[in-house]
């Protein structure tokens, strides 16, 4: 390394926040500009371990110590070519990842580890300011065709790796515009959606073409498309065996599109939305679109249920809308600050965290059951019935026990369901082509990433289960190369950094 002795003289340091009181009045990025030189100076504290567990934290290999050594050097051009060497889209990842290398990071046995995941923002954004993120268009065309169906991170990672590989790609999307939960999911202030526009317009360049405001599938879509407000009738339609009679193959990266439901009395009360029903029309709206089903927080006593990242980017979400309160709730005890014993380094540990969103207002509960949704005259929400419990494992599973006389009534009248997802919708292209699918809702793949029909590929979170953005790429990224080897019949010089079925240190 560059300084061998970094980790031992610098501590570790991001860069500050917008101040809360004035950033929930916009729907910026949150953070300010970190100066090259501390950026390098946060490089430095990069060690040279011998063994960079940091390689296996991240599911796309990432060559961490390399970059941190070029970026300390100022060698950040180099360094921008070695880290989209294993990810086509490092400003997602550096914006939205939890960052499991962190976790895994030698440093961090007995310091704090090396700030990663800025590392690869500042990285990336140096070089799209500089003009070095440019068109890589194939050297030869195949004359092999791929429908791929999702725009979100798993379908443009494999669309990029099978475009470049030569062969023809277009990405199928119902929504109007590309990205999937990229650009409908996530808030503004997380990641600006100039940033997902300018590596859509490199994909378009290099040859892959997007088809918009068109379901893939001829069975109806009924409740699954009413989570997120979208009107199938107004949609083109495409039958999934026309696409697999006209190309090669099909790639489906459609997520997992079903919210898990919260199945309690009241639920059919007004004021009781899933997450992405809420955040969705928001993000249309920063868009410049007006969603029939857009829904206000403004003036309005908010809970949301559930402490995961989708619940943290309601909580910002509700913040700029101007609610007169919120809480988040969560059914499990309050994570420990420092790591417990039973998750031991490399593995990423369930700690306490506190997001942007958090440092911006709102109260966290935890060790609560939601019990009941009361609602008023006219049918809409008025509250919560909660209880506390207490939580214990059977057979390695949690068990919830009520303590009692801890039972009342939290006042709201809009409540986000954020409690995750049970899997991708198993109606229309899954159901046409005569997909199977896990116990868990998910579709199956083999070992080369093909689900049970010929031709019909599938990544990402539709195969995985919900997960994290970086295993949405590396999955991409790994299927590209099958779908390549498929359809030349010979070994792919694609990379594949992981195999379906491949755990997260966890």
């Amino acid at each position: 390394m560059g300084k061998v002795t970094g980790f031992l003289e610098y501590t570790r340091q991001l860069p500050a926040r917008r101040p809360a009181e004035k950033r929930v009045h916009d729907w910026n990025e949150v953070y300010e500009p970190f100066p090259e030189n501390r950026a390098r100076i946060q490089a430095a504290r990069c060690m040279d371990c011998g063994i960079p567990f940091c390689h296996l934290g991240c599911p796309l290999g990432n060559l961490i110590p390399e970059w941190n050594d070029l970026v300390y050097r100022g060698h950040w051009r180099e360094a921008s070519d070695r880290l989209h060497a294993t990810n086509n889209f490092p400003e997602f990842t550096g914006r939205l990842c939890p960052a499991p290398c962190e976790a895994a990071c030698v440093l961090g046995i007995a310091d704090d580890p090396v700030t990663i995941e800025r590392m690869e923002y500042e990285i990336v954004e140096t070089a799209w300011s500089n003009g070095w993120v440019t068109t890589i268009p194939p050297e030869i065309e195949s004359g092999k065709s791929v429908a791929i169906v999702g725009s979100g991170p798993a379908g443009l990672a494999c669309a990029q790796q099978l475009r470049r590989a030569g062969h023809r790609v277009t990405v199928y999307e119902r929504d109007s515009r590309p990205g999937g939960l990229l650009r409908y999911g996530i808030p503004e202030f997380k990641m600006e959606k100039r940033v997902v526009d300018r590596r859509l317009e490199q994909l378009s360049d290099e040859g892959i073409e997007f088809v918009c405001d068109t379901y893939v599938g001829i069975d109806s879509y009924t409740s699954d498309g009413a989570y997120y407000g979208w009107d199938a009738t107004k949609k083109n339609r495409i039958s999934a065996r026309e696409l697999l009679n006209n190309y090669d193959a099909i790639v489906l990266a459609i997520g997992t599109g079903l919210s898990r439901d919260l199945a309690i009395p009241g639920r059919d009360l007004g004021g009781i939305h899933y997450a992405l029903e809420y955040l969705r029309p928001s993000n249309l709206l920063r868009e410049g679109t007006r969603c029939e089903t857009f829904i206000s927080a403004e003036g309005r006593d908010v809970v949301i249920l559930g402490g995961g990242d989708t619940g943290a980017d309601c909580l910002g979400t509700v913040h700029r809308q101007g609610a007169r309160s919120v809480l988040q709730l969560e059914i499990l005890p309050k994570p420990p600050l420092d790591r417990p014993l039973d998750q031991p380094w490399p593995t990423y540990p369930m700690i306490f965290r506190t997001t942007s969103a958090h440092e911006e207002g709102g109260e966290r509960y935890y060790s609560l059951n939601t019990k009941e949704f009361i609602g008023d005259a006219a049918g809409n929400l008025s509250g919560i019935l909660v209880e506390e419990v207490s939580m214990d494992y059977q057979d390695g599973r949690p068990v919830f026990y009520s303590i009692e006389g801890t039972m009342r009534v939290i006042e709201c009248n809009l409540a986000l369901l954020a409690l995750g997802f049970t899997g991708p919708e198993q109606a229309g292209a899954a159901s046409e082509l005569g997909l199977e699918f896990n116990s868990r809702g998910n579709i199956i793949v083999d070992s080369n990433w093909m689900a049970t029909t010929e031709r019909v590929f599938s990544c990402g979170d539709a195969a995985r289960g919900q997960s994290l953005i970086v295993w949405a790429i590396a999955e991409g990224r790994s299927a590209a190369q099958s779908v390549d080897a498929f359809l030349t019949g010979h070994p792919s010089m694609l990379p594949a950094p992981v195999r379906p079925g491949d755990l997260a240190i966890r």
